[in-house]
C-alpha cells in the first residue's frame, strides 16, 4: 500500500518508534501508550499522535498500542516485513564495519553482495558475503537487488551510483559527503557523521564572548 503525501519527517520518525516499540517488546510489555513511547525515544507524546494520524487508528481507547499490532503495522508502512537485500560497494574500513553490523537484522536487511577495487581483497569472503570485482557490478541485475549502501570515497560516489542505478538498484544509502544525482524514481539517503559532528559544539558550554 502507497500513501501519499506523507511528510519526510514522519517517514524519518518511522522507525524510531518502531525501534522503542521492539525494546518495550522485548521486556515483555504487551501494551504501552504515546506518553510512555515518547519518553523512552526523546519526542513529544503529541508528535507521534499526530505521525500515525496519517496512516489510521493505531491505538485503542484505555488501552494505548498493542505493542504486537504496532510492530507489525510500522513494518508494513515501512515495507519491512519482506525483508530486504542490500549490495555494498567499497569495502575499506567503514564498508567492513557496516559488514559485521549485526543491527540491520533487527529490520530484515541483510547485505549480500559486496564490490571492492582492491585486489587483494577481491575474491575474499568477509562477514560470510565474497567480495567481487567492481567491474561485475553490472550482475546486480540478474541478483533481484534494489537496495544499494556506498562506501567509497567521495570522487567516486557518483560513479559509482551510475553504475549501480543502471544495474537496477532504486534505493541507495550512501555515507559519501557529495551530492548524488539519480534519475527519478530513485531514492539517496545520504548520512555525512561529520556534519552531524560538526553541530555538537554548537550546544556546548563555551566561554567564547
Amino acid at each position: 500500500m502507497r500513501y501519499q503525501k506523507i511528510p519526510d519527517e514522519t517517514v524519518r520518525r518511522l522507525p524510531v518508534y518502531l525501534r522503542g516499540a521492539l525494546h518495550l517488546s522485548r521486556c515483555g510489555v504487551e501494551s504501552t501508550s504515546s506518553e510512555k513511547l515518547a519518553d523512552l525515544i526523546g519526542v513529544e507524546p503529541w508528535q507521534i499522535r499526530k505521525d500515525f494520524s496519517y496512516f489510521g487508528d493505531f491505538d485503542t481507547p484505555g488501552v494505548g498500542y498493542d505493542l504486537s499490532s504496532l510492530v507489525s503495522r510500522v513494518n508494513n508502512i515501512l515495507r519491512l516485513d519482506a525483508g530486504h537485500k542490500a549490495a555494498l560497494v567499497g569495502v575499506g574500513n567503514l564498508g567492513s564495519a557496516l559488514l559485521a553490523y549485526p543491527g540491520f537484522r533487527t529490520y530484515g536487511f541483510e547485505i549480500v553482495a559486496a564490490f571492492d577495487i582492491d585486489r587483494r581483497k577481491i575474491g575474499r569472503r568477509q562477514a560470510g558475503v565474497s567480495i567481487e570485482d567492481m567491474a561485475a557490478l553490472g550482475a546486480l541485475n540478474t541478483c533481484g537487488l534494489h537496495l544499494g549502501i556506498i562506501a567509497v570515497p567521495e570522487t567516486a560516489s557518483q560513479d559509482i551510483a551510475d553504475a549501480i542505478v543502471k544495474a537496477g538498484i532504486k534505493g541507495i544509502l550512501t555515507f559519501s559527503p557529495r551530492r548524488i544525482a539519480v534519475p527519478r524514481g530513485v531514492k539517496v539517503i545520504t548520512i555525512d557523521i561529520a556534519i552531524d559532528l560538526a553541530r555538537l559544539p554548537y550546544y556546548l558550554p563555551s566561554n567564547r564572548r
